[in-house]
């Protein structure tokens, strides 16, 4: 992996963390894949056989073409190194196709894509503040937060065994967060931008960042008390964004606006006449999103990435027709948080448990139960006990209550795997397990986003962070 090479400066350890991780990858291979293996076979047989013009009305199969035209160029890519694996798997016709080889190949694309999120987390380890730097490797903010990032066992599951291409997606999104904390504001706009021209998902997010960059970017200057100079407003820096996020825009959607397109892509990206839920074990709840008014109280790197989780966290439980793979798009950047204050680190711990816990239904297959039982158990130990250690001469992380509660997803996780399958329910009420864990997880989720939400009113300010 070509990115490796890169970060061999940074630390032995770190290598061995990204290398350690690719061979459970590796391992996990021949795993269950879910119907997105499917669809990601169909979109690279649409856009190799298929003209450009086709694209999007292509329907042939259930699985239509309904990411954003970046992503669908990046199937076409991958299509070509496809061709030389098993041509079939690119005919459009062969629905449900799925030879050995063709599993071979997109489970590797998988992989090795995955090098783009490698050098983003350890881009992000370079804006870690190192006052708690410890003289054990393992006990060090940087350590931890590669083995929360690079191991994530949601980003597992999802990606490697029920198979998406997650990785680099959030290997952009994590690239142009590290790139606004080391104030090139700019790269970190044009990589959002095309990020979000890759999965427009990312749009829940979007505030956050509109909101950062018009006010430490655009306004030049601040007064003694932090508030904004309104008269060192930059007309020309806001210009300069507006033309990145254009001409980025017009890359993507410019050869659909010339076949006079766009509304059908439109169609195809924001398909409304869905269902209000995506899936009902997706825990979350509905209504109107609203989570701007936060977004105008950033001030500094850490409030935009404070902002950015809540908009995210917002969208999922207030979102329409969410899935409930969303859930890491706040869980992957709470884990920044998490390595800097004992606070964020509780609100971290209890939301990623509860939801990769939530994320235990994509997989229902006898053979992978105690594949996401061990590494949801390894995964969520570590957390604790990291970041117990990381903070062991402040307050506990969690209190009673919260102890409690994660503690009941044993029992929740023995009920709905080993003894609901044996009760006459099984056939009547075949959806209780799905039920039991969406409302057990939403409580959870709940909870971290209404404490996260306090924590922006009640938390002094964190200081400026330690440039590398």
């Amino acid at each position: 992996m070509a990115a490796l090479s890169v970060m061999t400066g940074g630390g032995s350890w770190f290598l061995a963390l990204a290398l350690g991780v690719t061979l459970l990858k590796c391992l996990l291979i021949p795993t269950y894949h879910s119907t997105d293996f499917e669809v990601h076979r169909n979109w690279l047989a649409i856009t190799h056989s298929l003209p450009i013009s086709q694209w999007y009305y292509e329907a042939t199969s259930e699985w239509t073409l309904d990411y954003p035209p970046f992503f669908a160029w990046f199937e076409y890519a991958l299509s070509h190194v496809a061709k030389y694996f098993d041509q079939e798997m690119l005919n459009v016709h062969n629905l449900n196709y799925s030879s050995s080889r063709t599993l071979l190949f997109q489970r590797f694309s998988v992989i090795f894509t995955d090098a783009l999120f490698v050098y983003a987390v350890h881009e992000c380890c370079k804006c870690v503040d190192g006052k708690k730097a410890c003289k054990e490797l393992t006990e060090k903010p940087k350590f931890i937060l590669s083995v929360l990032l690079l191991w994530n066992f949601g980003l597992l599951i999802v990606d490697h065994i029920h198979f998406q291409y997650n990785g680099f997606l959030f290997g952009l999104m994590l690239l142009s967060i590290a790139r606004l904390f080391q104030k090139r504001h700019m790269e970190g706009a044009f990589l959002f931008a095309v990020l979000l021209h890759f999965k427009h998902i990312y749009l829940y997010v979007a505030p956050a960042y509109g909101i950062y960059l018009l006010r430490s970017y655009c306004f030049t200057a601040n007064k003694p008390d932090g508030s904004i100079r309104w008269n060192s407003f930059s007309f020309v820096r806001l210009i300069s964004l507006g033309l990145t996020v254009f001409l980025v825009s017009a890359l993507s959607l410019g050869p659909f606006l010339a076949l006079n397109q766009l509304p059908q892509v439109f169609s195809r990206l924001f398909p409304f006449k869905r269902g209000l839920c995506h899936a009902y074990w997706a825990p979350n709840f509905w209504a109107v999103y609203n989570a701007l008014d936060k977004v105008l109280s950033v001030i500094g790197p850490r409030g935009f990435l404070r902002c950015l989780i809540l908009c995210a966290l917002s969208s999922f439980m207030f979102g329409w027709h969410v899935h409930e793979k969303a859930i890491l798009l706040a869980i992957l950047p709470m884990s920044l948080l998490s390595v800097g204050k004992a606070g964020d680190a509780s609100i971290f711990l209890i939301l990623s448990t509860t939801g990769h816990y939530s994320l235990f239904p994509l997989l229902f297959t006898a053979p992978e139960l105690p594949i996401k039982i061990l590494l949801m158990l390894l995964f969520t130990i570590y957390s604790i006990s990291s970041l117990k250690t990381l903070f062991r001469k402040e307050k506990p992380l969690f209190n009673w209550m919260e102890t409690f509660y994660l503690l009941g997803l044993g029992p929740l996780e023995v009920f709905c795997e080993f003894v609901f399958p044996f009760t006459s329910w099984k056939l009547k009420y075949p959806f209780i397990p799905l039920l039991l864990t969406s409302v057990y997880c939403a409580v959870g989720i709940t909870y971290a986003w209404f404490k996260l939400y306090v924590s922006v009113f009640t938390d002094p300010p964190v200081g400026k962070t330690k440039k590398q």
